[in-house]
């Protein structure tokens, strides 16, 4: 099968991650080179709506095919912790009145992916068997968290299994800038090199 074209319609690109990650070379995590398995599955932001709907039916889909997903979405995930700290109540109520920065400085530490949530994603990994992991909410949580740090943090935790991360925007590489995740298709998200876009995995 070859590689998604940039051009591809959402059936196509459903008919592609089902054809994927169902198969024994991607659950194995074969032609990797060694490298951590994770994914980056980008898509235009103008198809988030679409991508929820194609998400939970992929995730239906692969059960069918025995395929078992663990799915986390970041957004979903970061409210439950503040919840879980006690401090989510009082962060609606300071939001009125503090400025961006501080509200985002505040986030990030409640947040910070070394230190509270990959542990916590860590914990959710161990908690219950699957085959692959699917990590959304990306655009929900910026600029709070950074996809590129929750994949660097993730590196140690994640790596029995493969990853695919839904990512709003472009995952683009050049030989004079490197690899970059580029949130909403503008936003340069920071460098990361070592995953590989799933679109252009072949079977």
């Amino acid at each position: 099968m070859s590689r998604l074209s940039n051009t591809a319609s959402p059936k196509d690109r459903f008919d592609h991650l089902l054809k994927v990650i169902a198969s024994e070379r991607f659950l194995k995590k074969q032609g990797l080179g060694n490298e951590v398995p994770f994914f980056i599955c980008p898509y235009p932001v103008d198809e988030a709506v679409a991508m929820e709907a194609m998400r939970a039916s992929l995730v239906k889909q692969l059960g069918n095919r025995g395929v078992r997903v663990m799915e986390i979405n970041l957004y979903d995930l970061s409210i439950a912790m503040l919840r879980e700290r006690g401090i989510w109540d009082d962060v609606l109520a300071a939001e009125q009145g503090i400025r961006k920065d501080e509200l985002k400085e505040l986030l990030q530490g409640v947040l910070d992916p070394e230190t509270h949530l990959v542990p916590e994603i860590g914990a959710r990994l161990a908690s219950e068997e699957f085959d692959v992991l699917f990590l959304s909410g990306v655009g929900e949580v910026y600029p709070y968290i950074r996809s590129h740090n929750v994949l660097n943090n993730l590196q140690s935790t994640a790596k029995e299994k493969p990853t695919v991360m839904f990512f709003p925007g472009k995952y683009t590489h050049s030989l004079a800038t490197g690899a970059s995740l580029d949130l909403f298709g503008m936003l340069q998200d920071d460098k990361y090199y070592r995953a590989f876009d799933i679109t252009h995995y072949e079977v």
